[in-house]
């Protein structure tokens, strides 16, 4: 690609914090939302329902009310569903690791902890290579933390009821019994999936990631990080970086199934390319598609750094 890596994941961050805002701000903006007092969702300032109340009233018949379900109902889920699994079939999965506003905060909390304790993860065994853990973050990491999980909380009940009546009866401390249960509840597990199940969840747990996944795994010829195997030996300079960097906690030199949950967010990328920087060939991995990228479903996994040169991707 004509864009550098390093540039390629800067944009890739204003993507991510645009959405972010753009996710806490839908419900007070009425952007969209699901309003449980009114019992439809508001879409662009405006009510959109499924036109029942006019086959209630006898306005309309059975078959006009079929087609306002057709239409208000099953074909928006179509066109937007669609949209996300044909992007996903061709792309992988863009959409959790350039939009997704749960990954955004996997990745963020990832690099405090990585500064607190030399691990993206609690669930590392050991501190990455070169990293040098410092105490001092422990509190930043966990404040932020519980401030996400507050955010995610708030906004979730904010797409469920009035989102000013939610800001005002918090700053008041007039919250109800269900609102304050609904955001200490949300605030307490979501805290517990920033900090201790993040890219967990992102892997195992959401099934908008899932059927990302199950579409890109069935198109051989979609886009995939491909690793030049036949230059493997300039690995042996360096520590696993590609491996260290991934939020995921795959292995980018791997085969495509073991890279099942890949959001193609240009970490790898970045971490090959920096270590790279005075070879003159340049970064080992690379965006592939089309007949490249099917090398990468088809070949056998690359060891770790040691791996001997053989030919292809």
């Amino acid at each position: 690609m004509a864009m550098r890596q390093q540039q390629l994941s800067r944009y890739r961050s204003c993507l991510q914090a645009g959405f972010f805002i753009l996710f806490v701000v839908a419900p007070p903006l009425d952007i969209f939302r699901y309003d449980l007092t009114l019992g439809h969702f508001i879409v662009l300032g405006m009510p959109w329902t499924l036109g029942l109340d006019a086959l209630i009233k006898g306005d309309i018949g059975a078959s006009g009310a079929f087609m306002n379900v057709m239409v208000r109902g099953f074909l928006p889920l179509l066109l937007v569903g669609g949209a996300l699994i044909w992007t996903a079939w061709r792309y992988g999965r863009l959409y959790c690791g350039w939009l997704c506003p749960h990954y955004s905060v996997v990745e963020t909390v990832n690099a405090l902890l990585l500064r607190a304790s030399g691990k993206p993860s609690v669930w590392e065994s050991q501190p990455l290579p070169g990293s040098q853990p410092k105490g001092r973050y422990w509190p930043v990491t966990v404040v932020v933390a519980a401030g996400f999980a507050f955010v995610w909380a708030l906004s979730l009940l904010t797409y469920l009821l009035p989102p000013f009546e939610i800001y005002h009866n918090l700053l008041n401390a007039s919250l109800s019994g269900n609102q304050a249960r609904f955001l200490g509840i949300g605030t307490l597990l979501f805290f517990i999936d920033f900090m201790f199940a993040r890219h967990l969840f992102c892997r195992f747990g959401c099934a908008v990631g899932l059927f990302q996944s199950l579409a890109w795994m069935a198109n051989p010829r979609a886009l995939v990080v491909g690793f030049e195997r036949s230059r493997a030996r300039s690995c042996q300079s360096c520590n696993n970086a590609c491996d260290n960097a991934c939020p995921m906690r795959l292995r980018p030199r791997t085969i495509k199934r073991h890279m099942f949950t890949c959001t193609n967010c240009t970490q790898c990328l970045v971490a090959c390319e920096q270590v790279q920087t005075d070879n003159p060939a340049g970064s080992l991995l690379h965006w592939v598609e089309g007949e490249q990228a099917i090398t990468v479903v088809a070949r056998r996994p690359a060891t770790r750094c040691n791996s001997k040169p053989v030919s292809g991707y």
